[in-house]
């Protein structure tokens, strides 16, 4: 066994992972025992740090990438720009604030909540991102199923929890109450994002309970920021069309092509 084979085999046992596996490469700098040590702890450290950060990425369900500089300041007036560079600093999570955006579909409210979930579990924070659906689902079913049972227990440690869509979808008097138990559970724990088309009013309806609702929004709006978007969808006018071009183009050939037969 060589010398490299034996650092191999003692950071496997040591746990030290990276440098079981790491490739090491002669070359003509001449570096100190103490240099040498030091480069590959830097490594191990920068090694488990990506690894985590992976698994956060997995464990936060995220559905896609969106980012800060994708959100059009211009085309929302619901928010502005040093607005939106307070939420991406996050302090506002390490001081346990919620945040609740409420508006029409289309208004970006979704945008803004996957942008701080992108930038969050790539910080370092620990981050669940669940539709109203999905996550009534997993409350439901998290005593008869493994993967819900987990998803909870990483919940229970998470530093933010984003809830989208909520008010979207109705429900019942014993999810509303599985709902309130969450929300209990991590009130003055977790940060919370929520997204909505119902303003609080609204609430008492959707949970088929008004004291039940005025609990649920004591608890949430104690530190909270609430933002409402009132806008034309973002998506409808930056649609992208099938016929337009093709309707275009048909109006081009009839005007150039002397072979068409135009019925005069």
């Amino acid at each position: 066994m060589n010398y490299i084979e034996q650092i191999h085999k003692l950071g496997k046992n040591l746990g030290l992972s990276n440098l079981a596996i790491k490739e090491f490469e002669l070359n003509d700098n001449v570096i100190s025992n103490e240099e040498f040590l030091i480069k590959c702890l830097e490594e191990e450290i920068g090694y488990r740090e990506e690894k985590a950060r992976l698994r956060r990425i997995t464990a936060a369900c995220l559905p896609t990438f969106k980012s800060f500089e994708e959100f059009d300041v211009g085309f929302q007036k619901g928010i502005n720009e040093r607005q939106l560079k307070q939420l991406e600093a996050l302090t506002w999570i390490d001081g346990l604030y919620n945040l609740i955006l409420i508006g029409p579909p289309g208004t970006g409210k979704t945008h803004i909540a996957l942008a701080v979930g992108n930038k969050a579990v790539n910080m370092g924070y620990k981050v669940f991102f669940a539709t109203m659906d999905n996550l009534i689902h997993i409350l439901k079913t998290h005593e008869i199923s493994r993967k819900s049972a987990s998803k909870i227990k990483w919940i229970k440690q998470c530093d933010l929890l984003i809830i989208d869509e909520v008010g979207y979808l109705p429900v019942s008097k014993i999810e509303a109450n599985l709902f309130f138990q969450l929300i209990t559970l991590l009130y003055e724990n977790t940060s919370i994002i929520i997204t909505s088309n119902k303003g609080f009013d609204g609430w008492a309806d959707l949970l088929g309970d008004s004291v039940l609702a005025t609990a649920l929004l004591d608890r949430l709006t104690h530190k909270c920021q609430v933002l409402s978007f009132a806008d034309e969808s973002y998506r409808l006018v930056h649609r992208k069309e099938i016929f337009d071009k093709e309707k275009d183009n048909n109006k081009t050939t009839k005007k150039h092509d002397p072979d068409i037969d135009t019925g005069e």
